[in-house]
């Protein structure tokens, strides 16, 4: 006999650097056990681990250089079903919109939201009410496009799913 799907997972985390490993092995897990494809798991594992680094550097209080911080923020992690796919949703206490940027080919990050925009069906955010913040959000497809996951003859080298796996894999270092 199957149970039914719980309508969501809630999962608040320490706004600290492992927090990240966390959400991804949190998310991996969930969408296992709601029977969720491999290829979606994947895309919701990389982009989790973007929304939840951003989360992270804008939850930390900000101070002089050197000053004592307080105790950590928390981030709030919640993943849902939908028909077609998993909406990831990450908060934080930082109440500004995300911003894109349009980083240099040389700089180390700041390619998150561009990833997340390519690679979600849809992305977006709304304040995190009752609490100070935000909650970014995006909706990954239980089945990514060929697009994504496939190279064409046009795109051998690179794709968005093959770039977010390197990217992921360096932060795991």
């Amino acid at each position: 006999m199957s149970q039914p799907l719980p309508p969501v997972s809630d999962l608040a985390l320490a706004a600290i650097p492992n927090a990240v490993f966390w959400a991804r092995c949190h998310t991996v897990d969930v969408l296992q056990h709601w029977h969720f494809p491999a290829e979606g798991t994947e895309v919701a594992r990389l982009l989790v681990s973007e929304l939840a680094t951003n989360a992270i550097q804008h939850a930390r209080p900000l101070g002089p250089p050197g000053a004592t911080r307080p105790a950590p923020d928390t981030i709030l992690l919640r993943l849902w079903p939908t028909p077609t796919g998993v909406v990831l949703q990450v908060g934080d206490n930082d109440p500004r919109p995300p911003t894109p940027q349009s980083p240099s080919d040389s700089a180390l990050g700041g390619r998150g939201l561009l990833l997340t925009a390519t690679m979600a069906t849809r992305w977006g955010y709304h304040p995190r009410r009752p609490h100070p913040g935000k909650f970014v959000w995006a909706e990954v497809p239980a089945r990514p496009t060929t697009a994504l996951s496939e190279p064409s003859d046009a795109r051998r080298d690179t794709t968005p799913l093959l770039l977010g796996q390197v990217l992921t894999a360096l932060r795991e270092l």
